[in-house]
């Protein structure tokens, strides 16, 4: 079966730009989200309005996912699988876990369709320039025959293993993303308990062997107080949940994550799901009765 015909499911700040990135690249794609604005500026950039998962599955060769965890993946699966064409393809992007993975693959397998799992990890500017690191799992000429399509939305594509392993390895990797933004946030606030501007603790870090994609990132929006709004605070905390979970499937003792993943959860239910992600650091700094923001040096103070 050729790969021309693509739909995409899921237009959040992640979703959109790579269905946008598919379109570009000249595949004829067809989109599915609860929001219409957001389909339609999809449908603006060349791409077909599907007023349902399974109108949008029905007309495709390949069908990408990009939804928010498990429980909306096993729900549009069941939407999706029936709708499909035996020999179809479906890659979900989502952070998704092996419980999961383990229902929607034999579901898969029953229809016919053929099942990557890939989810992603560079951002919504990685998303948005095409350069995301896809992470994959599933059967190796399958993968194959969709290079193409991942080369549209991503840079560096590695096929990890058997179905279930790219969601193993977006798991392992994003944990670290949370426990950094921790760690980082701590450094600021010793730096500042003992004397030194979080701004100038800041770019000693960013030029020393402390230097990481989160300091580099996040460092300033902490300082700025924006918390970097492009991420839900309810999906970090999901995703941290989703970490502990698969230590425990897979038994391995975790216990600073476990605190990591406790921090985030606090923060979540005093914050709300939509706040951004980095607004847990504020429970690091609740404790420490410091705010980072508010004690950086401003002109004509």
């Amino acid at each position: 079966m050729p790969l021309d015909r693509v739909a995409f499911i899921g237009l959040g700040n992640m979703g959109a730009p790579m269905a946008r990135n598919l379109i570009a690249a000249g595949f004829q794609t067809s989109v599915s989200d609860l929001d219409a604005t957001k389909m339609n500026a999809l449908v603006t950039a060349g791409g077909t309005a599907a007023k349902s998962v399974a109108m949008a599955a029905s007309a495709a060769d390949v069908v990408f996912t990009s939804l928010p965890g498990p429980s909306q993946v096993r729900t549009v699966a069941e939407e999706l699988l029936p709708a499909m064409e035996p020999g179809g393809v479906w890659i979900d992007l989502s952070t998704n876990d092996l419980v999961c993975a383990r229902v929607i693959g034999p579901m898969a397998e029953t229809h016919g369709v053929e099942l990557l799992d890939a989810p992603v990890s560079g951002g919504v500017e990685g998303a948005v320039a095409g350069t995301l690191t896809v992470m994959v799992g599933g059967d190796e000429s399958t993968f194959s025959r969709c290079r193409p399509l991942f080369e549209a939305i991503g840079e560096r594509i590695e096929l990890l293993g058997p179905h279930g392993a790219g969601y193993v390895a977006k798991i392992a990797q994003v944990m670290l993303c949370y426990l950094n933004s921790v760690c980082l946030t701590e450094a600021l606030v010793l730096g500042a308990k003992g004397g030194v501007a979080p701004a100038k603790m800041l770019d000693i870090i960013r030029n020393s062997t402390g230097r990481s994609y989160v300091a580099d990132q996040y460092g300033p929006e902490i300082l700025s107080g924006r918390y970097d709004d492009t991420f839900d605070l309810g999906l970090a905390a999901k995703d941290l949940r989703l970490t502990m979970e698969l230590a425990h499937a897979v038994g391995a003792r975790l216990d600073f994550t476990q605190a990591v993943s406790d921090l985030y959860a606090t923060a979540e239910a005093s914050f709300g799901f939509s706040a951004p992600h980095l607004m847990a650091m504020q429970e690091i700094e609740r404790q420490n009765e410091l705010v980072l923001s508010e004690t950086i040096p401003t002109k004509g103070r």
